[in-house]
């Protein structure tokens, strides 16, 4: 008799793991359900266990998974079976990568399979915070209203990430307008009047020669500026392969001078509302740090957050172990420190990550009004730059002549 692995939540939400007897997955997935386990993951012995392609399929979108999520939530507060509700939000979605993951979702549980084990075999569309809430909301059973704070969550992400694109696109257009410009002067325009500089032989001014020679750089070496810019992505994607160079890059990024502060905000308002989400769904506080470590994407903060949920299970409070980084500020760490004397830890994490996300919307307000002056005196500087090493030496030629 074939035995299974798995990795299932109990009635408290919390995460066990062990093994199963059984003919079949179906049976297994019975067994664990029987005893009141709900399975995140089931892996047969021998089998590798099941990875995302790279190339599965486009991801959905957050937008989609929120409204998808709303409705799900809808269906199920009407007191509808998960399987109907599954069925039906796929009966009205219209042809698209979400209407394949909802016939996936239904045959699964047609299967036999939880809601949250059928969501989690699909991680391109739903995160593990995502099914670790479902999962406690199912085992508690209030699955309804865990789904309503996902869809509450969702939309708000997809707030910020809307106000993150739209105040960048101004500036990303302005300099690619700008390097444009820049390399067709350079390109085009500079060597058809150098020819008159060159043949006059004339001594020329230093920014004028510089100028030359960058011309010249471009003209003649214009494709392994091509090859670098088109390997740069993969460049980069293959050094981010190693762990160490992800940490120097998070770490990097977090002492920029204005964009540092900005991602600091951005980070600490997901990851008070994630733990606060899932709190309040009833996952356990060790496994909400852990969750929350995974959906936290700057390596600095996700190593002190495992930290944290170390010194938690060792019998240490939440905000003492925050407290100790210089990563939480104290505004956070108090408000933590309120909410485990108060009984209402969870409370205060979803007003922190409001305050931080409100904190973080001000900021890349003021951020974009200061940048986008600073691009156009930046564009202007070196049309300037160009128009004077152009023009200085038509006025040493009239000096001459006269």
């Amino acid at each position: 008799m074939p035995t299974f692995r798995y990795s299932a939540y109990n009635a408290a939400g919390g995460e066990v793991r062990g093994t199963v007897d059984a003919e079949s997955q179906r049976e297994a997935l019975a067994r664990l359900k029987k005893d009141g386990l709900f399975p995140k993951e089931i892996i047969e012995e021998g089998a590798a266990p099941k990875r995302p392609s790279l190339f599965a399929g486009r991801r959905v979108g957050i937008a989609q998974t929120a409204l998808m999520t709303r409705r799900l939530a809808t269906l199920v507060g009407s007191h509808v079976p998960v399987y109907e509700a599954i069925a039906t939000l796929r009966e009205q979605e219209g042809e698209g990568e979400l209407k394949k993951v909802l016939s996936r979702l239904r045959d699964r549980l047609a299967a036999g399979s939880t809601l949250a084990r059928a969501m989690a075999d699909e991680p391109l569309v739903f995160g593990e915070s995502y099914t670790g809430m479902v999962a406690a909301g199912e085992a508690s059973g209030a699955l309804d209203l865990v789904l309503e704070r996902l869809a509450d969550f969702l939309e708000g992400e997809q707030a910020v990430r809307s106000r993150v694109s739209t105040a960048l696109a101004y500036p990303l257009l302005m300099a690619i307008v700008g390097s444009g410009v820049m390399v067709f002067l350079l390109a085009f325009v500079i060597p058809k009047i150098t020819v008159i500089f060159e043949e006059s032989r004339a001594t020329l001014p230093f920014i004028t020669v510089a100028l030359i020679k960058v011309s010249s750089l471009i003209r003649s070496f214009w494709w392994l500026a091509a090859i670098a810019v088109a390997a740069a992505p993969f460049g980069y994607r293959r050094l981010m392969t190693d762990d160490a160079m992800r940490c120097k890059r998070d770490r990097f990024l977090l002492r920029l001078p204005l964009a540092g502060p900005l991602l600091q905000q951005l980070v600490l308002a997901r990851f008070a509302r994630v733990l606060g989400l899932l709190l309040a769904s009833g996952v356990p506080v060790i496994r909400a740090l852990e969750i929350t470590a995974d959906a936290v994407v700057n390596r600095e903060y996700r190593v002190r957050i495992r930290s944290a949920a170390e010194d938690v299970a060792q019998g240490g409070s939440l905000s003492s172990s925050l407290g100790a980084s210089l990563l939480f500020p104290p505004l956070l760490v108090h408000m933590v420190g309120v909410g485990e004397k108060g009984g209402e830890l969870e409370a205060m994490l979803l007003k922190a990550g409001e305050a931080f996300e409100r904190e973080f919307t001000g900021s890349i307000t003021r951020f974009m009004a200061l940048l986008e002056p600073l691009m156009v005196l930046a564009m202007g500087l070196a049309v300037g730059i160009v128009v004077l090493a152009v023009l200085l030496p038509i006025f040493q030629l009239n000096q001459l002549i006269r």
